[in-house]
């Protein structure tokens, strides 16, 4: 039966979900290399903190919304055919948590605590499952117009848009909303200080925790076993390698530059993993890597915007170019499987980005407004972490940091 899933089915997404839970362990290291020593316990707390907190709106609100099911049965009813639906319920909330851990990087070292994990619930509980259902679950009916408009329905296996672009576009309105951090840029415009990463082995650390945690954020999004497609873990690879070495070249040797440009492959290829051939993977990931070169030079030096790690340069934007690939390279007049089509893909990525600017720009404008989001003169000169001791109400904590 096209809906019975084995025990070995459970296991295998539980090890995806696993796999993808330690990529959180990437988010909070790359931002604690990236920013400075005084923000570093900032970094820690908000990350496993945002995760916690996903958990729950994505239990009691984010999954009903995308996918129809609740949890609110009896455990007994909840554990048949092996507690698959529960696993995959892990498996999705993995993604779904990765929208705040995104976000966290470019609003690092000056936003509030509070403030953020009440974003953070608005965000996984309604914002990105709202998208998610229309991209993974025919919701709305917005698939059958795209079929019925241009032939094939919005593509993405493993998240470039729905996870990636979505969380990169929400970053932006973060970002935007906070304003730059005191001391980045001068009043006339120019460069004041470029606050270089703290620790580069950390920094380093965390990319390849999220190189290795991208193999199973990719193959094991077929979720059952008999879908299972070396191809993905092929095309993974070499979006990586190809995000790597144009990084490599056009951050001329800058190691930040480097240990993302993996990051930036790996983003882009998510979408169409399963349908690109190797060669079509290696350009899409190569591309992502001059793409956030070029892009997070520009946002910060020219633009003057203050996104600390360029997560919109490298999920907002990497993302949107992944989305906007699997159209490109998956065509088998390009050596693709086919069952994609340029304009759906284009269309559907357009709507994950309007959707994730819009609701980033509703939930931080609104917060900004009633309780502020931004860490007061004092806090921010002294670093983030200033602001959980006050919180904490126990200044003998500040002994053990």
């Amino acid at each position: 039966m096209e809906n019975f899933k084995t025990s070995a089915d459970t296991l295998f997404i539980l090890l995806g979900a696993i796999m993808i839970l330690a990529m959180h362990a990437g988010f909070a290291f790359l931002e604690l290399g990236t920013v400075r020593r005084k923000n570093q316990v900032n970094a820690l707390v908000k990350i496993l903190v945002d995760f916690s907190i996903s958990t729950l709106a994505y239990f009691f609100i984010g999954y009903g919304i995308a996918y129809g099911v609740n949890f609110f049965s009896g455990a007994e009813v909840l554990a048949e055919k092996s507690g698959y639906e529960l696993t995959k319920f892990f498996f999705l909330l993995t993604f779904a948590a990765a929208i705040p851990a995104i976000v966290s990087g470019g609003i690092a070292e000056r936003a509030k605590l509070n403030p953020q994990f009440a974003a953070t619930f608005l965000l996984v509980g309604f914002i990105y499952p709202f998208f998610e259902g229309i991209a993974w679950n025919n919701a709305y009916g917005v698939q059958d117009w795209l079929k019925a408009s241009f032939g094939e329905n919005f593509h993405d296996f493993a998240g470039s848009v729905v996870v990636h672009a979505v969380g990169g576009w929400i970053g932006l309105a973060a970002v935007l909303m906070l304003g730059a951090r005191r001391g980045r840029y001068h009043r006339d415009g120019g460069i004041a200080g470029a606050h270089p990463p703290s620790s580069i082995p950390f920094l380093a650390l965390g990319a390849w925790i999220l190189i290795v945690g991208w193999f199973g954020f990719n193959v094991m999004s077929a979720q059952t076993l008999d879908k299972v497609s070396g191809l993905v873990a092929m095309n993974s690879l070499m979006a990586m390698v190809g995000g790597t070495l144009v990084a490599l070249v056009m951050g001329k040797n800058d190691p930040g530059f480097v240990h993302n440009g993996p990051l930036a492959g790996l983003v882009a290829v998510c979408a169409g993993s399963d349908l690109m051939h190797p060669l079509g993977a290696l350009i899409t990931g190569g591309v992502a890597g001059g793409l956030f070169v070029i892009m997070f030079t520009l946002t910060q030096n020219r633009w003057k915007i203050d996104d600390v790690l360029g997560v919109w340069p490298l999920h907002g934007l990497c993302g949107a170019w992944g989305g906007i690939a699997a159209g490109i390279f998956g065509l088998k007049s390009l050596g693709g499987m086919g069952g994609v089509a340029f304009m759906s893909q284009l269309v559907g990525t357009l709507m994950g980005v309007a959707i994730a600017l819009a609701g980033g720009l509703l939930v931080y404008g609104a917060l900004k407004k009633t309780v502020g989001i931004r860490l007061d003169a004092e806090e921010e000169f002294n670093g983030a972490d200033l602001s959980i001791h006050k919180i904490s109400g126990s200044p003998e904590r500040e002994t053990l940091w």
